[in-house]
Formats: C-alpha cells, structure tokens, sequence
C-alpha cells in the first residue's frame, strides 16, 4: 500500500510503499478513502509535541469501507464492505472524567490514516453517517470530539445560551458552532476575518467580531444582548484574559488548546467575583464519540471541508493548513 511517512522532525511527509497491515484478533482492517488534516499533524511535523517518535505514518482522521475482519471480531462490528470512519481516541481508560496514563491520538506514535490501508480494534470503527461523503466523514471524528466534549460533557452548553466560540475557521471551532446551533444555543464567534465571521453565520452563527478590533469585548456583548454563558476557546495565551471581561456571571470558559502559549495574566477577582468556571477539555471518551454521531446523525450536520489533495500531494496539504487561510478541514484523497 502506499502511505505518507514523516521521517524526521523538520522534514517533508514521503510517499512511499509500505506493507499492508493484517488484522489480528478482534481487529478490522479498513481501506481509507479519506483522510482530513488536524494541526497536530503539522506540531509533529514541527517538532512541537510531546513523546515524537519516527519514523511514522501521519494523520487521525479517515473514513473509508471495512476490507476484512480478523479473528473474534466482535459480532456487532460493522461488515465487510460497510461505510465507516474511526474514532482516533485510542485507550481512554475506564475513567469518564480523564483520560487514562496509555491514551493516545492515533497517527504517532501508532500508524495513522495518511495510507491506503489501516487496522484497528474493531472498537474503534463506527458505521459512517449516511449523510456524509467518505470526504466529510474523515473531516468529523477528532473535531467533532473535540468539540462536542468541550462544549456539551464539560461546558454543559444548553438551548437558549449564549456561546462564543473563538478562532473560527478552524475545523474543531466550526464544528463546535455546528453542534451548538444543532442544541440550539444562540452562537457567536471571533476571527482574523470578516470572511470567515460571515461564512461561520451561513452555519448557524448570529453573528461575529474581530478579535483584533479594539475594545471587542464590549462591542460583542452589545451585539449578542449580553454576556456569554459559555465561552469555547483553543488559543489561551494573551488571549485568555479578555474572555474574562466576555463572560456572564456563572458562566464557563472551556478550553482544548494553547496555540498560542501560557495565559500571562489571570486576575483572580474577575473568577471568583464573577463565579466564572474554567475547564480544560482534550478529545473524548468513547461514550462522547458516540453521542457525537447520533446528534450528527439526527441533525444532519454536515462536517465543512476546506479543500480536497490527492494522498501524493500531501506535503502541500500541511503547507495549506499551517498557513491559517482555511475555512474547515483539509482533507487528503486516497485513490
């Protein structure tokens, strides 16, 4: 089979040929017809996450149609031929409320979906919403994990809040604007972009700032009608603190990511005075990943996709995702 390989930290994915894997016992060998990016990929690529080890085949996210079974599948496992995509939260553990010490994202350092081919305990694969595309299907699973723990397991997101959700334009950001409006809260967001804001509003979204705008924070609330219940955001650093002014007394700040490094300045006053609840999120459990489908399923959402690259180009992929300028998720087709 053929499969994108990251050799050394600084360098560019290879395709290459690479043994096809054989399923062992209650395993499912999967043929990957798609496969989306996440900037995790693009952090290995950098050097810039825990535990690196290569080399490896890239990538969390695939959809594709089960090949064969291996011995004591399971007999609720999906079939041979059947639509499907994987769950890339591999051994969370026995505990709900955190991830076991052994978790791992699949695609490093266990081989990832960058490849035509790939095996997994059949646990792990779920039959594809029959809505979506394979192209659609690969672009859900670690967004959508992502989002729907952050926003609905931890933040409690209910009908009738108000949510702000950061960064938009990102896969895990639109999807957790997605989901929200599918509960029907009343969702708003900030970007770089007025494009992106108004393309987050064809979503769902009510509306939307740039969170380069001087004195943001006030011109949102005035706006949305009042301060935000829930705040979702994955940048932190200097960031952070203007979400504090953003939230509503009692509300809850939920965050899945640092892109932009330590909060600097967090004045306590403003957390207990207001009650404020900040809670850190990371992917889901198994029970999240199925709570995920079924609201995808029952209301038809639709996973957006950014752009389409053949599996040989890869390396232009990465390129594409590191540069910021998508809106969704860049996937990779596997012929």
């Amino acid at each position: 089979m053929q499969a994108l390989q990251l050799d050394a930290i600084g360098q560019p994915v290879v395709l290459r040929e690479m043994p096809t894997p054989t399923p062992g016992p209650g395993e499912i060998l999967v043929r990957l017809h798609a496969a989306a990016l996440n900037h995790r990929d693009v952090f290995i690529q950098e050097g810039k996450y825990a535990g690196i080890r290569l080399p490896c085949t890239l990538g969390s996210d695939g959809a594709g149609e089960v090949a064969t079974h291996g011995p004591d599948v399971p007999a609720d496992a999906p079939a041979v031929g059947a639509r499907v995509l994987l769950n890339p939260g591999l051994r969370w553990g026995d505990n709900p409320r955190a991830q076991a010490r052994d978790f791992v994202v699949l695609g490093m350092p266990d081989p990832g979906t960058f490849a035509e081919y790939i095996v997994l305990p059949a646990q792990y694969v779920r039959p594809l919403p029959a809505h979506l595309s394979f192209a659609q299907g690969a672009a859900l699973p670690l967004a959508g994990l992502t989002a729907y723990r952050a926003a609905f397991t931890r933040a409690q997101v209910q009908a009738g809040e108000r949510v702000l959700v950061t960064g938009v334009g990102g896969g895990v950001a639109l999807l957790a604007v997605q989901l929200c409006v599918a509960r029907g809260a009343d969702v708003w967001v900030t970007s770089s972009a007025d494009e992106k804001i108004a393309r987050a509003q064809e979503h769902g979204a009510r509306g939307g700032i740039r969170y380069n705008t001087e004195n943001w924070v006030k011109t949102l609330i005035q706006l949305a009608g009042g301060a935000f219940d829930v705040i979702i955001d994955s940048a932190g650093g200097a960031a952070f603190g203007p979400l504090l002014d953003a939230a509503a007394p009692g509300g809850r700040i939920v965050f899945f990511g640092g892109t932009l490094g330590n909060i600097p300045d967090l004045p306590p006053a403003k957390v207990f005075w207001k009650q404020l609840s900040i809670l850190g999120s990371t992917m889901g459990t198994p029970q999240d990943f199925d709570d995920l489908l079924a609201l995808v399923t029952e209301k038809g959402i639709v996973p957006v996709v950014d752009e389409v690259f053949p599996l040989a180009e890869g390396e232009a992929a990465l390129r594409r995702l590191e540069a910021g300028a998508q809106f969704g998720k860049v996937v990779l087709k596997i012929a």
